[in-house]
């Protein structure tokens, strides 16, 4: 077997979304960087497949003719222009993510399958500063002298490829979060979460709206509905994984229950047909601040522990993460300082300042499918009341509305209709 050394100044694990939107920025700031995953895409990764506008303004960003691409493919990418609430009560409440929009007006969100997005993803890192390396195998990685020095083999050769500083964007089971870190998930704060993609379903909204279903047989947890493109759906399932090892779930039963005996979704369901496995992946959730990096190394997407703890959304995040991580590494490089203490407060400080209440909120949200009485009740009345309907539709583009849903002075006013 052949041998190289490589000198880069950065060495991104992962190249799904995070990966992906580092290597974006980084090749806009002009910064070689050598890119490895263990896959050769395309590669399928277990997802709910929603990406919400946050997922458009990154790639926006990084290329507006690349978001171009995907709001004209509809093919591949499904528009979506709201989401469908549930209660457990069987009631739907519909909101429009931009009730005002106009004939212009670009779809805020998406659906597509992840073997679909992070392939055409995939497809744009190539550029004069990114050396990418599919189907590679990291045999080892160390620090020493403020350098990091990873090991990989790669076809017949293997290489030792030195960089400043080492980014994790390798997933859930990250082994750059393990080595750093010393763990690798947060039980505390972990779910898991169950796929399945069927064809047929019946009763899906005109204009693709996601659906969030509180039903019964699920709580705490929620199944959702997202529409695909070509009649294709995504059904799953997330849940708190504490709530599953103390209550004995087991998901896959508990969701084959749900759709065929729920009044509200099992008709929909007669005609449909299941035309994959039901896979089930991890969901490590931003349920309270975390190190995300340290001494020459940060974390990305879900190695970072990014998932919205209530919408279970990760794309959006993970891109959001690695775009500011770029950004890290360009300060970092002009200041010669790959310390804890500069990383912390070139990315922790910033993503955490941007992205932190809206993961406190989410994180009390969570919390509330404990109470299904809460969920009927505030549907019930944004049911009857257009005012109300459209103050939760701004919710979702306003974080200070929206931080309204965890005050109880919100409910005391619905009670009282004011």
């Amino acid at each position: 077997m052949h041998s190289e050394k490589l000198e880069t100044s950065v060495i991104i694990i992962g190249a799904g979304p995070a990966g992906a939107s580092t290597s974006f920025f980084l090749s806009k700031y002009g910064i070689p960087h050598v890119v490895i995953d263990k896959e050769t895409f395309p590669r399928d990764k277990v997802c709910g497949d929603a990406c919400s506008g946050k997922t458009a303004l990154v790639i926006n960003r990084a290329n507006p003719e690349w978001l171009s691409e995907i709001l004209n493919d509809e093919r591949s990418f499904l528009p979506s222009w709201g989401i469908t609430f549930v209660a457990p009560n069987g009631r739907p409440l519909n909101i429009p993510f931009n009730p005002n929009r106009t004939k212009e007006t670009k779809a805020p969100g998406f659906t597509v399958p992840r073997l679909d997005l992070d392939n055409f993803l995939f497809q744009k890192i190539p550029s004069a500063y990114a050396t990418v390396f599919q189907n590679a195998k990291v045999q080892s990685m160390d620090t020493a002298n403020s350098k990091v020095t990873v090991t990989m083999t790669h076809a017949e050769t293997t290489y030792t490829i030195t960089a400043p500083i080492i980014i994790g964007a390798d997933g859930d089971k990250s082994v750059v979060r393990k080595k750093y870190l010393g763990e690798n998930t947060d039980a505390k704060t972990y779910a898991v979460g169950l796929r399945a993609y069927y064809r047929g379903i019946s009763g899906m909204h005109p204009e693709n709206f996601i659906e969030l279903h509180f039903l019964p047989e699920v709580l705490p947890g929620y199944l959702w509905i997202f529409p695909l493109p070509n009649g294709m759906a995504n059904v799953g399932v997330g849940i708190l994984s504490e709530v599953v090892r103390k209550k004995k779930i087991n998901l896959r039963e508990q969701m084959l229950y749900a759709i065929k005996n729920n009044p509200q979704i099992a008709p929909r369901f007669a005609n449909a047909t299941l035309t994959d496995k039901i896979q089930g992946w991890g969901l490590p959730l931003a349920m309270h601040r975390q190190p995300l990096s340290g001494n020459n190394f940060m974390l990305t997407g879900d190695a970072a522990c990014l998932i919205d703890p209530f919408s279970g959304e990760g794309i959006g995040n993970a891109l959001y993460s690695g775009m500011l991580a770029a950004a890290a590494v360009k300060e970092a490089l002009a200041a010669n300082d790959f310390s804890a203490s500069f990383l912390k407060t070139a990315y922790d400080d910033v993503l955490y300042k941007r992205l932190g209440d809206e993961f406190k909120l989410s994180a009390t949200l969570q919390r509330l499918c404990k109470y299904p009485w809460l969920f009927n009740f505030v549907v019930n009345k944004a049911y009857k009341s257009p005012s109300l309907r459209n103050t939760i539709s701004c919710m979702f583009t306003d974080m200070d509305l929206r931080e309204q849903l965890s005050k109880p002075s919100f409910y005391l006013k619905i009670l009282f209709n004011k």
